[in-house]
């Protein structure tokens, strides 16, 4: 039995990681249908699409941040749930050494990465009995990016844009819509909300959490918590934030709001935000075998990305150029850059994450930067037969986590663009406009189809960060991102907070009494 538990695990955790259940693709088709044929929101879904397939043929994580794995368990009453725990366990450790996790377990006080997604409080397993004779297994696999954009409200309060938040159904509409126009394009949007209403600080986060285990195309048997999802779905999309942060049709692809008991003195609003690499699946278990009996979310039809495509609207295309650029790049090539421009990158990248920036600051690169591009990225990588290194998933990693460091290393060194996701902040813009840079936004979550662009692998150094840390030397071709940042001050990024802020103040009236 517990052999057949193990495989069972494994072929959760690889089928989460790679293959969207079937609810989601809906959503993002239905968003990439209301887009305009030409706008960078268009661009970025059909990216998305792109490598949603990518990953299905390849077997390979759709988002190289695969995250914090979090199960949830009901077991009939008398299961070993320590044999579960220890197939769990060994499935994870598989799945990490085979690429389709990414080592992200890390010693919180020495940084010390385990190398297997094991350690104190990895993974995540909650278990529930039930009177039920099989095992219900579901996971989801929740990246950092959309993980950091959490937040929890504590009413009443004063919310941004909209005013006072009282202790009633309106009060929550607002943090909920507040919870959205913060995300802006960092979590990788068009994303998914779980709202929690109530508990305490701890209880309200993990209904959040719970909530985005139910189904996108379910109904909420609470007539008020339906109107408000329903109230969300439509208002937040008329926030204008659109994919990546872009602006566009779409910013949110679902819902989901639960509610709890709660202590007089305390009143929660806890969101748990999501970002469109949406991976949750589920099993139902033999409880006697320990094999699947069912597979859960792969209800109704499949999907078909190339149906309903944008249509063309001249109009509301997005104005853009393409430049190709090759580094080593010169500062005159920087400045005829501007905001919207299409660049496909050829020649070499250096990834660097939090470790080396940190490290950047106080030493020496190991290699001369001058004049290269810098690729927030935290990449799946698996060695050969012939302990050669290849990347099996490199989308982007949030930027705004660099904003401490980013220009000064930037000017330190030399370098002249940094390609990332969601955009960075007032202190790099400043630095790209007298140093002479630009930001590049690349789609986050999809990191097979920037893995395709990569086309070997040339060196890597301080490994001692661990592998998603350390920094690889890439050789890409035909690597695409978005001028968002330029060296004139210009950012897409504030332009689109500023909008959706402005929209976001058309929602401050009372809606429910």
């Amino acid at each position: 039995m517990i052999e057949a538990l193990k495989q069972s695990m494994y072929d959760l955790i690889v089928e989460t990681s790679t293959k969207l259940p079937k609810d989601v693709r809906r959503a993002i088709a239905k968003a990439k249908a209301r887009e305009n044929a030409g706008t960078r929101a268009a661009m970025s879904l059909a990216t998305i699409t792109n490598n949603i397939k990518m990953a299905d043929d390849n077997l390979s994580p759709i988002c190289q941040d695969t995250g914090m794995p979090t199960f949830k368990i009901k077991t009939p009453v008398g299961v070993n749930q320590l044999q579960i725990k220890e197939a769990i366990y060994w499935a994870i450790e598989e799945a990490t050494k085979h690429g389709k996790l990414r080592p992200n377990s890390v010693d919180s006080l020495t940084g010390e990465n385990s190398g297997n997604n094991l350690g104190g409080g990895t993974p995540v397993i909650k278990f529930e009995q039930w009177e039920n004779d099989y095992i219900d297994a579901r996971l989801i696999l929740k990246g950092g990016g959309c993980e950091n954009k959490n937040i929890q409200y504590s009413l009443p309060c004063e919310v941004e844009g909209l005013g006072r938040a009282g202790r009633d159904l309106d009060g929550i509409r607002k943090c909920v819509m507040h919870s959205v126009y913060q995300a802006q394009g960092q979590g990788c949007s068009a994303g998914v909300i779980g709202v929690g209403i109530g508990g305490d600080r701890t209880t309200g986060y993990e209904l959040a959490k719970e909530q985005l285990f139910r189904n996108l195309d379910d109904e909420n048997p609470n007539s008020q918590l339906k109107e408000l999802e329903e109230y969300v779905m439509e208002n937040a999309n008329k926030l204008g934030i659109g994919t990546m942060g872009f602006g566009g049709e779409t910013t949110l692809l679902g819902c989901k709001v639960g509610v709890i008991n709660r202590i007089p003195a305390s009143f929660y609003v806890s969101v748990a935000y999501n970002c469109w690499a949406y991976r949750r699946l589920g099993v139902k278990i033999n409880a006697d075998t320990g094999s699947v009996q069912e597979w859960l979310y792969q209800e109704g039809e499949e999907v078909d990305f190339n149906k309903n495509a944008g249509a063309e609207d001249k109009q509301n295309a997005d104005e853009t150029k393409e430049v190709v650029l090759q580094a080593p790049i010169t500062e005159e090539q920087i400045r005829e850059l501007k905001v919207g421009d299409v660049v496909r990158i050829n020649g070499m990248l250096y990834t660097g994450r939090d470790a080396i920036h940190k490290h950047l600051t106080d030493h020496d690169a190991p290699i001369d930067l001058n004049g290269q591009i810098i690729y927030h990225c935290g990449p799946v990588m698996l060695k050969d037969e012939d302990e050669k290194w290849h990347v099996t998933a490199a989308g982007p990693t949030t930027s705004i986590r660099e904003e401490p460091y980013q220009g000064d290393i930037m000017k330190k060194f030399g370098i002249r663009a940094v390609i990332g996701k969601g955009g960075m902040g007032p202190k790099t813009l400043a630095a790209l406009q007298e140093h002479g840079g630009v930001y590049l936004n690349a789609i986050g979550g999809a990191a097979q189809y920037y893995a395709d662009c990569i086309k070997s692998v040339e060196g890597v150094d301080l490994m001692q960060f661990g592998i998603p840390e350390a920094m690889w030397h890439l050789k890409v071709e035909g690597f695409t991102a978005v001028v968002t940042m330029d060296s004139h001050g210009n950012s897409l990024h504030a332009d689109v907070d500023k909008s959706s802020f402005e929209k976001l103040e058309q929602f401050k009236e009372p809606v429910f009494k």
